[in-house]
Order: C-alpha cells, then sequence, then structure tokens
C-alpha cells in the first residue's frame, strides 16, 4: 500500500512540474507578444499622426492651386515655391509612413510563434506510461521467487 502511495506521490510530483514548465512557457509567449503588439500599436499610431498631417498638407495645396485657378487664373505652378513646399512636405511624409509601416512588418517578422516557443515537454501520458512500468517493474522485483 505505500508503494501505491509513493508511487501517487512521485506521479502527483511529475505532474505539476510539468504543469510549472508549461506555465512559465506560456508566459514568456504572452509577454514577448504583449510587447510586438506594444511596439506596433505606437507605430501604428505615429503613421495616424503622419496620415494626419498629410491630409492637413494636402488641403493646403488643394486650397493654393484652387485659389490660384480661381483668382490669379493661374494653371501652371512652374516656379511657385509655395506649391512645391506642399509638395515635398508631402512626398516627405510618404517616406516616412512608408519607413514605419517597414519597421511594423519587420517586428511582425520577427514575432514569436506559438509553435517556435514550445519545448519539448513530457506529456502527462508519457508519465503516466512512465510510472505504471516502474510499478510494474518494482513489484515483480518485490515478488518472492520460487
Amino acid at each position: 500500500m505505500s508503494k501505491i502511495w509513493d508511487d501517487l506521490k512521485s506521479n502527483m510530483k511529475d505532474w505539476s512540474n510539468a504543469a510549472v514548465e508549461k506555465a512559465e512557457e506560456v508566459s514568456k509567449v504572452a509577454v514577448a507578444k504583449t510587447e510586438e503588439l506594444t511596439k506596433i500599436s505606437k507605430i501604428k499610431l505615429v503613421i495616424h499622426q503622419l496620415q494626419r498631417d498629410k491630409n492637413k498638407e494636402l488641403s493646403s495645396l488643394g486650397r493654393l492651386v484652387y485659389n490660384h485657378s480661381k483668382e490669379a487664373n493661374m494653371s501652371n505652378f512652374t516656379g511657385n515655391a509655395e506649391f512645391f513646399s506642399h509638395v515635398e512636405k508631402i512626398d516627405s511624409i510618404n517616406v516616412e509612413i512608408h519607413d514605419k509601416e517597414k519597421e511594423i512588418e519587420e517586428i511582425k517578422a520577427y514575432s514569436i510563434n506559438d509553435d517556435q516557443t514550445s519545448t519539448p515537454t513530457i506529456s502527462n501520458e508519457e508519465i503516466i506510461q512512465d510510472n505504471l512500468e516502474e510499478s510494474t517493474q518494482n513489484r515483480d522485483e518485490d515478488k518472492p521467487s520460487q
């Protein structure tokens, strides 16, 4: 009877150790995913602000073109510094947005997938099977020879 009790205690220790290992693994993955999502969210916020700035510049450019076309009957903006200033700002913002989107892609490329982090762990079935085999061997050894 004490042998069964010892085997049960041993099994419980093995199961709890396996559960602790799995919990540690899951928490590490959760922390890594949270960090990844935080970085991506910050970059997306910057992209959103850049898009708002771009829309303001586009609006200013449109207003400039409309006013020059309406008031000065001007449809050619060659040499107009204000016009090209808006165009350069818009192009600059587009480059920044593109760079930020690449940052997000890089973060996602190096992200931790669930299947990448799984370490080989012993399943409960394997522990039970090993303990049953061990118990059977111990019983056979304890039997008196005839």
